[in-house]
């Protein structure tokens, strides 16, 4: 692909996930995730050449003028796009594929000073929301989306959907259903929407559903055993137990 077509698709790309971008001229001066990937491109093709430190200055450079810090020995896919921007920081060994998304704070470190492999692979088509962390030679994979703040420190399955720190993947059964309502309604923003449910405030809902239907079940016995003329001895204090209240406090 020669630099123009290339620079056709970084601002084409820009259009169909920013609803904010207005014209070609405005993407092309005033977009820090277009002029990151200009210099990133430039950093890269030098430190394959073997000027190493001739890629860290045009790289310190891309960082100082955007906000975003980009190690020229990191391999990035096409249309790749980062929105905002300010704060993402991507680690020498980090590869990222074709169609992927950052938004701004997002970290792809590593978790390790050993030589080699260290930093995160984002498989394509990936969403990272704001202020994610991806830490390690790990890898995410295809389609999959990281909720804003998360930290991520072990692998991600394809499609699906990882939020929380440390980053707990959510149901997989209800995902895919709200990916299907998802592409019906376009590009999902930050990774994550307003009815994705934390998969322990899920469990700490079944719990206190379950021990609320327990002490109904109990009620039942002992009026029953009451009725047949056991001996059922009184509770002195009053039982504080509030199902209601507790499933509120936890959303």
């Amino acid at each position: 692909m020669n630099l123009f077509s290339q620079l056709k698709e970084d601002i084409a790309v820009v259009f169909d996930r920013d609803p904010a971008a207005r014209s070609t001229f405005e993407v092309a001066t005033t977009y820090p995730g277009f002029h990151a990937m200009l210099f990133h491109r430039m950093a890269h093709r030098l430190w394959g050449m073997g000027w190493k430190w001739l890629a860290r200055f045009v790289s310190h450079l891309g960082r100082w003028f955007t906000g975003i810090e980009i190690h020229p020995g990191a391999t990035i896919g096409r249309r790749v796009f980062i929105d905002h921007g300010m704060g993402v920081v991507i680690g020498e060994t980090a590869e990222i594929g074709d169609d992927c998304t950052l938004y701004h704070g997002v970290t792809l470190g590593g978790t390790s000073w050993n030589k080699g492999k260290r930093h995160p692979t984002l498989s394509h088509g990936v969403v990272v929301g704001a202020g994610a962390k991806i830490l390690g030679p790990i890898t995410i994979g295809a389609n999959a989306r990281i909720g804003s703040n998360a930290v991520v420190v072990k692998d991600v399955p394809e499609d699906a959907t990882a939020v929380g720190i440390p980053a707990r993947i959510l149901d997989s059964d209800a995902e895919k259903e709200r990916n299907r309502q998802a592409e019906k309604l376009g590009f999902s923003a930050y990774a994550i929407s307003a009815d994705m449910n934390d998969p322990m405030v899920k469990a700490v809902h079944c719990l206190v559903d379950h021990s609320a239907h327990t002490d109904r079940r109990l009620d039942l016995i002992m009026a029953q055993l009451e009725k047949l003329g056991a001996g059922v001895p009184k509770e002195d204090t009053p039982d504080d137990f509030d199902p209601n209240y507790l499933n509120r406090i936890v959303d």
